[in-house]
């Protein structure tokens, strides 16, 4: 046994529709009686890929004592087309190399639209002024990097706490941000995450933080590809 993250499933939030089975490349989620379950833990590799494919929010990661990664399960790559990668050749969707053209020229740097520090949000205080009456932006730490008009765009006018899903304390984060929502009259939220199946644990941090507030605000979700463009938006009703 070793202590290493891996995906819990909260049984009474999972409805069994089936969703994240087809998204874990390890065949580690098989739906059984009707909810799903996680076969053995040496078969489920921690990354995530199944977590922002639940509706219900049902699917964490959370680090604790667990058998070591050994691999697929036996039969993985069967809700797949092609067949599942070795564990060997395996490599994350979020840590595959990439290498783009750009313009040798960097476009010109306008001004920051930050209003307040700190960021992270482990280290922000919920009753923190900036959070008063605010349109709230989660963030992944990736984004501002990849999207050049980050400021322009997304984080004029908002207050902003970022954080890492896949390496960050997942629960710490979400407790955080129940915290400022329901010491606050936050307005609004919007997530800007990255195009990558570990990033989607940023939409579950915030799932699970309105519902524990009991807050229900409109949410946008802007997910962007590794070259910084807008890959998907979509507005929902949280909580």
């Amino acid at each position: 046994m070793e202590r290493r993250q891996i995906v819990r499933i909260d049984q009474e939030k999972c409805d069994g529709c089936g969703l994240c089975v087809p998204s874990c490349a390890e065949g580690a989620i098989q739906i059984v009686d009707g909810k799903a379950q996680l076969l053995a833990d040496r078969f489920c590799d921690g990354l995530g890929a199944c977590l922002g494919e639940c509706p219900q929010g049902a699917l964490i990661i959370e680090e604790r004592q667990a058998e070591p990664f050994e691999g697929p399960a036996p039969g993985a790559g069967a809700h797949h087309p092609a067949p599942a990668p070795k564990p060997e050749a395996f490599v994350c969707p979020g840590s595959r190399m990439q290498q783009f053209s750009r313009p040798q020229a960097a476009p010109e740097a306008g001004p920051s639209a930050l209003g307040h520090w700190p960021i992270k949000l482990s280290l922000v205080q919920p009753k923190a002024p900036f959070f008063k009456d605010a349109a709230l932006l989660v963030a992944a730490d990736c984004a501002p990097f990849a999207g050049g008009d980050f400021h322009s765009r997304y984080l004029q006018g908002r207050a902003l706490v970022c954080g890492c899903p896949k390496f960050d304390n997942v629960e710490a984060h979400a407790a955080k941000l129940t915290e400022i929502l329901k010491q606050n009259d936050v307005q609004e939220i919007t997530i800007v995450n990255m195009e990558v199946p570990c990033c989607f644990g940023l939409v579950q941090i915030v799932r699970q933080a309105l519902q524990a507030s009991g807050k229900e605000l409109p949410v946008t979700i802007c997910t962007l590809g590794a070259t910084g463009q807008l890959a998907q938006q979509q507005k929902i009703k949280g909580k």
